[in-house]
């Protein structure tokens, strides 16, 4: 890409918000990069996501070349830091109240001078950020981040291609130890309400069954399917869930975090039991949790971070604003942000995947 004339220099903020993921720092890296050489602006990293903005004094580094090292690319996480919780238009007050503290966060991006803020996030905090861009009337641009891969109008979010790595090399892991003692193997994955990780690590992975919270299962059918695969000879099975399938009643399993907070866990020790019941099989439950979102990135979520990291500073620098990048057809683009947060991205049950899957003689447990 050329060079522009650096006679406008910007101020321009990023801050990582929601869950962590592989590649946060490669798409830091990028801006930050892309920013400094190619336009001669400054780029100031807020810490925590919107909790940075909230502190005062504000919590930021100026971020400079010497981040820009091929080194960061390999580190999980963000070395920004990020954060899941604290909404600013329903802040958790000690009291146990909920306080809107957006004005906050506003005057923030106003003390730092910012001419535009890149937020890295998903859907959920786009929607945030997006509130906030309108209220305050600042620059927005989002680079969509998620290993759900469940932000809408992109084919691919950071993160998600790590994340079904890990799974995928967990199941190559099982299958020996699953095979040497004649067991069936559960392994419940992260999908907070999509199942694009455990349907593209149960194929990859050569899983028996997967489980979908797209769609419905009965769990007698999957009993039947690995029945079947024990009078053909097999002695193990494969099963795959994403941590949002419901349980038999219909329910989302779930447990409750210190300060009230419910997240999803726990269908996997449910399906090893039914399993066991229906089929006799001995079964094992392996929950692999936040090992997917901490690995080291793959090769395809550093290559995409990067790309989109650029496309987001040179939005900036096109006075484009209220957009996300994306990647859609074997390219990077942009959309409108509203676009992408409209509705979430779910496996398609007719789509291509599912169809493979089906066709490999996988069941889905609707059979």
């Amino acid at each position: 890409m050329a060079t522009v004339e650096k006679s406008a220099p910007k101020t321009i903020g990023i801050l990582t918000s929601g869950g962590d993921c592989g590649g946060l720092n490669a798409t830091i890296r990028a801006a930050v990069t892309r920013a400094i050489l190619g336009y001669g602006w400054r780029i100031l990293g807020i810490r925590n996501g919107t909790m940075g903005l909230l502190r005062r004094p504000l919590a930021y580094d100026e971020l400079d070349l010497s981040i820009s090292t091929v080194n960061i690319l390999r580190q999980g996480g963000t070395i920004l830091g990020t954060t899941n919780k604290g909404d600013p238009f329903a802040f958790p007050m000690p009291d146990g109240s909920l306080c809107d503290r957006s004005d906050e966060v506003i005057e923030g991006i106003r003390m730092l001078g910012l001419d535009a803020l890149i937020g890295v996030g998903g859907d959920g905090s786009f929607t945030i950020l997006r509130r906030l861009a309108q209220q305050g009337g600042f620059n927005l641009v989002g680079i969509p981040k998620t290993i759900d891969n469940d932000v809408g109008a992109t084919e691919n979010s950071i993160g998600y291609n790590t994340a079904v790595m890990v799974a995928t090399e967990a199941l190559d892991r099982l299958q020996p130890t699953a095979a040497s003692h004649d067991r069936v193997m559960v392994l419940e994955v992260m999908g907070r309400d999509a199942g694009h990780i455990a349907l593209a690590a149960g194929i990859a992975g050569g899983a028996d069954v997967i489980l979908l919270p797209e769609i419905p299962y009965r769990i007698e059918a999957v009993a039947a399917h690995i029945d079947k695969l024990r009078r053909e000879g097999r002695n193990f099975a494969l099963v795959v869930v994403a941590e949002a399938v419901k349980d038999r009643t219909g329910q989302a399993v779930q447990r409750e975090q210190a300060g009230g907070q419910r997240t999803y866990g726990g269908i996997g020790n449910i399906l090893g039991e039914a399993i066991a019941e229906l089929t006799g099989a001995e079964t094992r439950v392996t929950v692999l949790g936040h090992v997917q979102r901490g690995s080291q990135p793959t090769w395809d979520d550093r290559l995409l971070a990067s790309a989109f990291g650029v496309h987001a500073v040179d939005l900036i620098a096109e006075g484009r604003f209220d957009r996300m990048v994306a990647w859609q057809n074997r390219r990077v683009v942009d959309v409108a942000l509203a676009e992408a947060i409209v509705r979430p991205q779910e496996v398609d049950p007719a789509g291509a995947l599912v169809r493979t899957a089906r066709a490999l003689g996988i069941s889905l447990g609707d059979d």
